[in-house]
C-alpha cells in the first residue's frame, strides 16, 4: 500500500505550498492509517508558511486539527475498525518521563505534534499511535471534529487561569483560540467578558458568541472594571498585546499567555512585581482537556460552524494566502480532503 500515491500538500518553503503526489504510509506496530476527511488551519502554521517557526522544516505535510475515518489497522492494534470515525490528538509523549507520570503530557521532554515533527492531516491519508485516536461522537459532524484540538488548548488556558463564575475576563485575540475560549469562559460560567480584537468581521463573530467586543484600548476603557480585570488572557501572542494584558489585570490579578505570535516581548516587570500578578503558560492541553473538548462539540454548546470555510485541498496554499489578507466572515479555514 505503501507505493500507492495519494494527494498531500505540501510546504516547501516561505509562502510555498503545493500539492503534490506521495506514497501513502503504511501504519507502524501500534498505529491506525486514517483516510483525512477534514483539516482545520492553524495560526501555528501560518508562522510556519511563512518561514517564522523554527519547528516546521520544509519540505513538511502540516496540519493538526483533523477528522476522518480509519482505513487500515498497524500490527498489535485492538478496539478500532476500518471505517470508523475518529479525530487524532496529535500531542504524542513518552508516557514515562516525569512530565508524563504527573499527568502533564503536553510538557513531555520528548514530545512530538503531528504535522510537526511528522507527516500530518494536509493529505489524504496520514498515520497516527492508536492511543491518541478518539471516535468521533455520533452528533460531531467531521468538520466540527477539527475543533477537538483547538478547543482543547482553550479549554486548557481557562483551567490554568482558574476561572470563577465573578471574574471578570479579558481576551485578546478573536482567533479561532480567542473566540474559543470565550465559549469555554461562559461554560464556566463567566459573564461580560471583554474581547478586544482589531478585525471587524471577528469582533462581530464575538459578539454573536456573546462577547463584549472592543477594536482597542480606548474603547476598552469605557467597559473596563475598576481597578481592571479579574483575569486577561492573551491569544495573539505579539509585544502590544502581552503588554497590555500584564497592564489591564488588577492588583493580585491572573494573566495566561497562549499566543506564541512573537518569541520574546517586553513586559512591565516592575508593575508585575508591584501588583503581584500571577503570569502563567499555557501550551497545549492535556487528556483531560481533549476528552471535555469532545464531549463538549457532542453536546453542541460550543463550536464555530457558523463561521467555517470548507475549501478543497487544491486550494490550500490560497487559503492560506487567504487567512493572511482579509478572509471576512470566517473564523477557521476548513480544508476538504
Amino acid at each position: 500500500m505503501g507505493k500507492t500515491l495519494m494527494s498531500a500538500l505540501v510546504y516547501e518553503g516561505p509562502r510555498e505550498m503545493n500539492v503534490r503526489g506521495m506514497s501513502i504510509p503504511e501504519p507502524a506496530d501500534g498505529e491506525v492509517l486514517i483516510r483525512v476527511a477534514k483539516a482545520g488551519i492553524c495560526g501555528s502554521e501560518l508562522s510556519g508558511y511563512l518561514g517564522h517557526n523554527s519547528l516546521r522544516k520544509p519540505p513538511l505535510v502540516m496540519g493538526h486539527e483533523f477528522s476522518g475515518t480509519i482505513a487500515a489497522l498497524g500490527q498489535g492494534v485492538q478496539g478500532f475498525s476500518p471505517g470508523e470515525r475518529v479525530t487524532v490528538n496529535p500531542l504524542l509523549s513518552c508516557h514515562v518521563c516525569r512530565s508524563c507520570r504527573e499527568g502533564r503530557p503536553q510538557l513531555c521532554e520528548s514530545r512530538k505534534i503531528v504535522g510537526v515533527h511528522r507527516p500530518g492531516a494536509f493529505a489524504e491519508y496520514t498515520t497516527a499511535p492508536a492511543a491518541s485516536v478518539y471516535r468521533l461522537p455520533e452528533s460531531v459532524s467531521m468538520e466540527a471534529g477539527t475543533l477537538a484540538e483547538p478547543l482543547a488548548c482553550a479549554i486548557h488556558a481557562a483551567r490554568l487561569a482558574e476561572l470563577d463564575p465573578a471574574d471578570r475576563l479579558l481576551i485578546y485575540g478573536g482567533g479561532p483560540i480567542g473566540l474559543l475560549l470565550l465559549q469555554a469562559a461562559r461554560r464556566f460560567g463567566l459573564s461580560g467578558i471583554v474581547l478586544a480584537e482589531l478585525n471587524p468581521h471577528r469582533r462581530r463573530i464575538a459578539e454573536e458568541l456573546g462577547a463584549i467586543a472592543v477594536t482597542g484600548e480606548e474603547e476598552l476603557r469605557a467597559v473596563m472594571p475598576e481597578g481592571g480585570f479579574d483575569v486577561v488572557a492573551d491569544a495573539v501572542g505579539a509585544a502590544a498585546t502581552r503588554m497590555q494584558s500584564a497592564l489591564n489585570a488588577r492588583l493580585g490579578g491572573r494573566v495566561v499567555f497562549s499566543g506564541l505570535h512573537e518569541a520574546d516581548s517586553p513586559l512591565p516587570v516592575n508593575v508585575i512585581i508591584r501588583n503581584e500578578l500571577k503570569l502563567r503558560g499555557a501550551f497545549c492541553y492535556d487528556d483531560a482537556d481533549f476528552e471535555t473538548a469532545l464531549q463538549w462539540l457532542a453536546d453542541g454548546s460550543v463550536g464555530l460552524d457558523d463561521w467555517f470555510k470548507i475549501s478543497p485541498l487544491s486550494e490550500g496554499k490560497a487559503s492560506f494566502e487567504l487567512l493572511l489578507s482579509d478572509p471576512g466572515p470566517v473564523a477557521k479555514i476548513v480544508l476538504s480532503i
